[in-house]
């Protein structure tokens, strides 16, 4: 872990729609987040987590306020532009999969790659699915996968392009319990290895008490901030 600050969030708003009629989400939230670290976002459901998320990652556009992602200012750049800054710097894993369903597990996995027109897309995608356990899937659709095996796909592409930060929104929400752990120790481990900065959103208290620091959000507002050493 080092000094750099990987997240910048300063007096960031949301409010969707004007007059009498508006709502705001998030309100006048700041915090900044040391590269290599674990993270996690909590708070009830409303609390603007996911909001919060989508903003950090340049998926929507704030009210007010700035976000810098790896020492690029969001606000600076077109939708084309933060796509891009996405695809170098950016993992994502969702509580929903997101796999495309016409496509198998490594073509699934290979997808930020190909994206990128890299070099070896094969072989790096069967080398991550490996890691993640899932050696023997590799022509399986996610029709034909479990619930934790899907996830377990979504981790490895993910982590693939090696991103900087990941940002995980519920990624164990529609697990079973036994699931959920083997996929939380793996996505840790993924983590670890590659010292990538994670961002977790959960209303978990338990998954969120692996991470070193726990924000929460109240009514759009940050209420609590406590880091570990």
């Amino acid at each position: 872990m080092s000094d750099a600050i990987a997240l910048d969030v300063n007096h960031l708003s949301k409010t969707y729609g004007d007059g009498p009629n508006a709502l705001t989400v998030l309100d006048d939230v700041s915090f900044a987040i040391k590269a290599g670290t674990t993270n996690a976002i909590v708070g009830p459901s409303g609390s603007g987590k996911t909001t919060l998320l989508g903003l950090c990652a340049g998926l929507d556009r704030a009210s007010l306020g700035t976000v810098s992602l790896g020492g690029v200012s969001l606000g600076n750049l077109d939708e084309d532009q933060r796509a891009r800054l996405r695809s170098e710097k950016v993992g994502f894993v969702f509580q929903s999969f997101q796999l495309i369903p016409t496509l198998s597990a490594l073509e699934n996995a290979m997808v930020p790659l190909e994206l990128r027109q890299e070099q070896n897309v094969r072989a790096r995608a069967v080398d991550q699915l490996g890691r993640v356990g899932l050696g023997d899937r590799l022509d399986h659709y996610p029709a034909q996968l479990s619930g934790g095996e899907q996830q377990r796909v979504a981790i490895a592409r993910a982590f693939i392009n090696r991103p900087t930060i990941l940002f995980a929104d519920e990624p164990t929400g529609n697990l079973d319990d036994d699931t959920s752990g083997r996929v939380q120790d793996l996505l840790f481990e993924l983590n670890e290895a590659a010292a990538t900065t994670l961002i977790l959103v959960t209303h978990d208290l338990e998954l969120a008490r692996l991470t070193r620091r726990i924000i929460r959000l109240q009514g759009g507002r940050i209420a609590s901030d406590d880091s570990t050493p």
